[in-house]
């Protein structure tokens, strides 16, 4: 069994965590009220949050899942500056817009003016440009995952809209609009992908570009009645499309053209989430930036170019509110994280006299590289502890009491309420199997992650 140099510890009495109660939560998100209540998450302003431990394990395990993705693909990682000179976004043109509709948010210092990255379209052309200079260095596909700034008037649904959120943002670079839509493509394949290992069923939209341009664009939408999009389903073929569409001057040509669409007006209205966007933009960018490159003959050609979006905080927001735990009539208990993403798989539960029991069983699924998290707390009632797992979101817990039979263990999914009974054995070689089945997820962290929660 190969095992890694650190290993993964979470026990409940180091984190400062007592007995967990959230009262009238928010009913079209539960999940993050239950996260802000028990300070999982931490409000610094309107639109502004910290991450405590277990959220920001979620986010990581999904910015391992697209990165690994990615990878796949042939993307390459890097890293732009979130503080950026106006004289970009003078170049691109955008800079007056942006200050118009107060999207940016800039900075004035004594050493010149600046903004802070709503996006990062300006800083990846300045990152090529004069760098990827000959036909022989195309194609190529850059991504990041880093934070972006945009003064959100009005901020909704916690994470799923701030005004400070981390995305990743990728974009290509190639030879041509024939080479640049071979691009858009695979791009396109990937984010399925990436939603498929999610859980989620996110499905690509027909959209307008808007103000980042180019000719086509479309974003990946989950329908959910939290959602705060439209997003309109033509009934003869299922394709669908993002209402600014109807917006065009072109609608009917556009639909008809590009999607199949052959009647706007047999379409069902459904309200989406926009998880992500992705778009052909041509030459825009690279023209007023003059980007370009060197032909096999020996002439300058502009770059072509397509940039693509995924809202990391939004994503995890919504694994959240999609995995919510409901009662008999309805009402939110808990969260029960998808395995695929889970940051910890198991949380051990044991009366105060199997506190030995559980405590090696720990151990030995630690040096198995299994996350887990054990509840050692000395204080609060068994039942209480059951509750505070599904505040959590631990996918699976057990419960060490007074009915267990020696050396076996019940493990119930936390979710369907299902039990399973293992041998010590079995229940190790169970959640190794169940953590080496995940895509992507690392299956280890740095030492002694604690978090505190004030409650």
């Amino acid at each position: 069994m190969a095992k890694s140099h650190t290993k993964i510890n979470m026990r409940l009495s180091q984190t400062g965590l007592g007995t967990i109660r959230v009262n009238n939560l928010d009913k079209s998100y539960p999940a993050q009220d239950t996260l802000l209540q028990t300070n999982q998450l931490v409000q610094y302003g309107t639109g502004i949050y910290a991450y405590n431990n277990v959220p920001l394990r979620l986010r990581q395990n999904v910015e391992s899942v697209i990165r690994g993705v990615l990878d796949k693909y042939g993307c390459i990682e890097i890293l732009l500056p979130t503080l950026q000179p106006t004289k970009l976004w003078e170049e691109s043109g955008r800079l007056a817009k942006y200050i118009e509709e107060d999207v940016i948010m800039p900075v004035e210092t004594d050493n010149g003016k600046f903004v802070m990255a709503p996006t990062a379209e300006e800083a990846v052309t300045e990152f090529v440009r004069g760098r990827i200079t000959s036909y022989k260095n195309l194609p190529v596909i850059l991504y990041q995952i880093g934070e972006k700034y945009r003064n959100e008037i009005r901020t909704r649904g916690y994470l799923l809209r701030g005004k400070t959120f981390p995305m990743m943002d990728a974009y290509s670079f190639d030879l041509n609009a024939e080479e640049s839509a071979k691009a858009y493509q695979n791009i396109r394949k990937a984010y399925l992908e990436i939603f498929e290992i999610l859980g989620l069923k996110a499905q690509p939209v027909a959209a307008d570009s808007g103000a980042m341009g180019g000719n086509l664009s479309e974003e990946f939408m989950l329908e959910s009645p939290i959602g705060e999009d439209t997003i309109l389903v033509d009934k003869e073929t299922g394709i669908a499309f993002n209402t600014e569409i109807l917006e065009r001057e072109d609608a009917d040509e556009y639909l008809r053209e590009k999607y199949g669409i052959k009647d706007k007006n047999n379409v069902e209205a459904k309200k989406s989430i926009e998880l992500g966007h992705i778009f052909q933009l041509g030459t825009k960018y690279t023209e007023s930036m003059n980007a370009k490159y060197i032909d096999q003959e020996g002439n300058e050609q502009l770059l072509y170019m397509g940039c693509y979006g995924i809202g990391v905080s939004r994503t995890v927001a919504t694994i959240y509110e999609e995995n919510v735990v409901t009662g008999k009539n309805g009402e939110a208990k808990g969260i029960s994280l998808p395995v695929s993403v889970a940051p910890y798989l198991l949380q051990i539960i044991p009366k105060e006299e199997k506190r030995e029991i559980a405590q090696n069983l720990y151990n030995e699924l630690m040096e198995a590289n299994v996350p887990v998290i054990l509840d050692d707390r000395t204080q609060g009632m068994l039942g209480a502890k059951i509750k505070d797992c599904l505040m959590l979101g631990t996918p699976y817990m057990l419960v060490i009491g007074d009915k267990q039979e020696e050396g076996k263990f019940e493990v119930e999914n936390s979710k369907t309420g299902e039990k399973q009974i293992y041998t010590k054995e079995e229940l190790i070689r169970e959640f190794v199997n169940i953590n080496n089945s995940r895509k992507y997820v690392k299956l280890s962290v740095p030492k002694k992650l604690v978090f505190s929660f004030i409650i």
